[in-house]
Order: C-alpha cells, then structure tokens, then sequence
C-alpha cells in the first residue's frame, strides 16, 4: 500500500504530470486525425487494414499455414501502401492541421440560428420541387470543404429562401453548381463536386445526382439535391440515398443530422409542431 507522502511526491513529480500531458496531447491528435478521416475513403482504408490484420493473427492461431505465408508477404509492403492509398487524405490532412485544424468543432452555434437555416433551406428546397428546379446543397460539418468552396464562387452570405431560389434559378449562372454552407453561411456557390467513382450506379443517377454521391462518398457532408427531371428530394449521406423526402421529412432529417443534442431535436419538433 502506498504511503501518504509518497503519494504526494508522486504528485508533485515532474515526470507524472509531463506523462499525463504527453498522453492526452497524443489522444487529441489522434482524435482530431480520426475526425478528418471519417466519412472519406480513409476510413474505409483503415477498415480494410484492420481486416487484414484480424485474418493475419486468425491464420498463426489456426495454422493456415499458406493463408498465412502470403499475408506475411503483404504486411511489409503496408508503408509503402498507406503512402499509395493515403496520399489525398494525407494532403488534406496537413491542409487541415492549422488554426481550423484546432478550431473546427469549436464554432458553437445557436440551436435556434441552426433551426432557422434549416427551415429556409427546406422551404427553398420544396419550392425547387415544386417547380422541377434542380438544386443541390452541402452542409459542411467535420470533414473541411476548402476545395469544393475553392473551386466555386465565394459568397459568405447569409441563408435566406429567395436567395437560395435565386442562386438555382435555371437562367443564372451558378444553377448548375453546388451552394456550400459552412457555419450555417453560405460560403460558395455554383461549387464543382467530386462525382461518384463507384462503377455500378444506377442509369436513373445523373450528374447532379452523382456529384451528391460523390460528395458523400468522400466526406461526412450532408447533401441536399433536387431532381430536375423529377422534382424529388433527396440527401446524400455516407455514399446513400435517402429519396422521396418532404417538407416535414427533410426537415426532421436535416434537425437530427445538424443538430446531435437529442434533447434539441425534440424541443424543436415539439416548438414547431
């Protein structure tokens, strides 16, 4: 049993603290890289790697003596790999560690603020329905957005309905783009999305549907896109669909995505019903 001086000593200890902090500086860097990796390939990567080694310690355990063989063949190759595989999210990742790298997550909004944008948006969306006016939208949240904002017009303007129907009005020029929100602005629009590579897509996906995909494949953002042909609804969510949407359904969905305290979500529900 430790005495009560020692244990103060070790308190007091240089080496105890300077341990404790060298620890909880690594977690946060390692929770903040996981952060930048989910919702992109990465993680799917770093899925497949840990596959790799569950069946490379599974096959000593149970002598699959050859299985084993050629998976003890691969795992030296795995630096070079990652390097391969990890080369755009490593990119983005030395992109990211900077001042938004430590402030992303920080920038705590109003629930009522986020419930206003919200409701604009679906209201801008069914009015885009309504008339069959393609429309796409892309809430930004941990994954950074600096390259799709980039490559659109910058705007940082605040989120109103007739500005929204204005931007997808089909005889403007940023219509065919996609309006980017970040911090519940507007930051571009008419913004290039990455188009879904997945090789067997529905013939019924068009572009604008596929940039949406695309988009959700390759971060964790929110995608909102109107048909054209169609005028239906959709989100985009970690490479899926989620079709047929209405105006209470959009906006229940858009609440619980951006808005993750459950206590909120049901005050809002109940606040607006």
């Amino acid at each position: 049993m430790i005495s009560l001086s020692r244990f103060f000593y070790l308190l007091r200890s240089t080496h105890l603290w300077s341990g404790i902090l060298d620890v909880l500086v690594v977690s946060y860097l390692f929770y903040r890289l996981l952060l930048l990796a989910r919702g992109t390939r990465a993680w799917q990567i770093l899925g497949g790697i840990g596959t790799l080694l569950v069946a490379l310690y599974l096959s000593s355990v149970l002598h699959l003596d050859t299985l084993n063989w050629l998976l003890e063949q691969v795992v030296p190759l795995g630096p070079v790999a990652l390097v391969i595989l990890f080369f755009p999210e490593l990119r983005h990742a030395l992109e990211e560690f900077g001042p938004r790298f430590w402030s992303k997550g920080l920038n705590l909004l109003r629930s009522e603020d986020v419930h206003q944008v919200i409701m604009d948006v679906v209201m801008a969306m069914v009015a885009c329905s309504s008339t069959k006016t393609g429309a796409l939208v892309v809430f930004e949240r941990q994954t950074g957005l600096d390259e799709v904002i980039a490559n659109g017009t910058p705007l940082d303007a605040e989120i109103s309905v007739e500005l929204l129907e204005t931007i997808f009005f089909k005889n403007t020029a940023l219509h065919d783009g996609a309006v980017v929100i970040r911090n519940m602005r507007i930051a571009s629009a008419g913004s290039l999305l990455p188009l879904t590579d997945r090789p067997r897509v529905d013939a019924q996906v068009h572009t604008r549907h596929k940039a949406a995909l695309g988009m959700s494949e390759n971060s964790d953002a929110v995608v909102v896109v109107v048909s054209e042909e169609t005028g239906t609804i959709s989100i985009a969510l970690d490479g899926k669909f989620i079709r047929g949407l209405n105006r209470e359904t959009l906006r229940e969905k858009l609440t619980s995505l951006l808005l993750t305290n459950d206590k909120i979500v049901r005050n809002l529900r109940r606040n607006t019903k």
